[in-house]
């Protein structure tokens, strides 16, 4: 039996909003429920085209404007850990699972379907699922292969936590696996065989000694990182291991092509003994994209001084649509996947203030550009 559709108010604020929207779970791969209310909650608005790919809604306008942009947000979160339902606190904070990362921003952009019917530029807004796991899920991803024309766009906002600042383009991550070979033999007589694990020395030597880039691009001073976040081998207490794995993750600037990285990577490790290289997740970076005209409005309108993303997004997939995008949303970013995850409501409001202004041709409001 179907669970009953939940009801979203596209009436509240966008702060309030986001509460009922913490309150819908929606953890990785669990997006249908929060996917149905969205979708309800848009067809109900006349002057949008609503289509939907699995757990994936597209809502447009067509109004003819000589210019398209898209509002993009994910719809899922991390794991729940304790901190649902959301809480408000005297101090205007709203704490719960995702609220920051990112149903704050996935508020906003509801605000700004449900309020702005006749922008002054065409607007594509996108929600999509699996964005918070491996790539491969990725329901952006999903929609770029099935309908592309659905993303067609002169600019595109991603609405993930930024803290109320636009962040320009976004580094990529690359997860490689290197292979460290041994041969097994009894412990008691260790030295019939080959420890792999101890064969990882040089590797790990290799990454406490590593320096990395920091370029510097359109303007932005990036900040890469190459680390081991994993370690596998052994076969049981009395017995010398044949192999040895250690999974490292390669942060990079969006200078580079993701075929650069992976070279980087290979020379980085070499001579260290290393069997096989094998990549087990790989997301291309984005360059800033700020000298577009669209991103020269869009920072006009919104004011501020524009920051690199560290982390990897979704603007990596609408740069290789050929679709300048930035990072802008209410969250921040420092507190995403945290048990005390928590958003300032006000800065949920400031953001849904600035987009709407931006879409209507509002003068910015006072200290905008602060």
């Amino acid at each position: 039996m179907e669970p009953p559709l939940l009801d979203l108010d596209l009436g509240l604020d966008a702060a309030e909003l986001t509460a009922r929207l913490v309150d819908i779970p929606s953890v990785s791969g669990s997006e249908k429920p929060l996917a149905d209310a969205v979708e309800s909650a848009l067809r109900a608005l006349p002057w949008l085209r609503v289509d939907r790919h699995g757990n994936n809604v597209v809502a447009r306008t067509a109004l003819g404007r000589p210019e398209r942009v898209v509002l993009a947000g994910h719809l899922d979160t991390v794991p729940i850990a304790g901190n649902v339902p959301s809480r408000r606190d005297a101090d205007g904070v709203l704490w719960g699972c995702g609220s920051g990362d990112m149903k704050a921003g996935v508020a906003v952009q509801l605000r700004i379907a449900a309020t702005v019917h006749r922008p002054d530029r065409d607007v594509t807004f996108v929600f999509y699922d699996n964005e918070e796991v491996e790539a491969e899920r990725n329901g952006l991803g999903h929609l770029a292969a099935a309908h592309p024309d659905w993303l067609a766009g002169d600019f595109a906002v991603l609405l993930e936590p930024t803290g109320g600042e636009v962040e320009g383009g976004c580094q990529g991550t690359l997860r490689m696996l290197l292979r460290l070979p041994g041969q097994r033999a009894h412990s008691a007589r260790s030295w019939m065989g080959g420890n792999a694990i101890h064969a990882a020395a040089p590797v790990l030597a290799r990454l406490a000694g590593y320096r990395p880039r920091r370029p510097v691009i359109d303007g932005l001073e990036y900040r890469e990182g190459l680390n081991a976040v994993r370690i596998e081998g052994g076969v049981a207490g009395n017995v010398i291991p044949d192999e040895c794995t250690v999974t490292v993750n390669y942060r990079y600037a969006p200078d580079r092509s993701a075929e650069e990285a992976v070279a980087h990577v290979r020379e980085v490790f070499d001579g260290c003994g290393v069997a096989a290289f094998v990549v087990d997740d790989h997301s291309p970076g984005a360059l800033p994209g700020l000298s577009h005209p669209a991103a020269r409005a869009f920072m006009a309108a919104v004011g501020g001084l524009p920051r690199p993303k560290f982390g990897w997004t979704d603007v990596s997939r609408f740069s290789a649509l050929g679709v300048p995008a930035v990072n802008y949303g209410p969250g921040d970013p420092d507190l995403a996947h945290r048990r005390d995850e928590r958003v300032d409501t006000a800065v949920i409001l400031r953001c849904e203030e600035r987009l709407r202004g931006w879409l209507t041709g509002a003068e910015p409001p006072e200290g905008a550009a602060g």
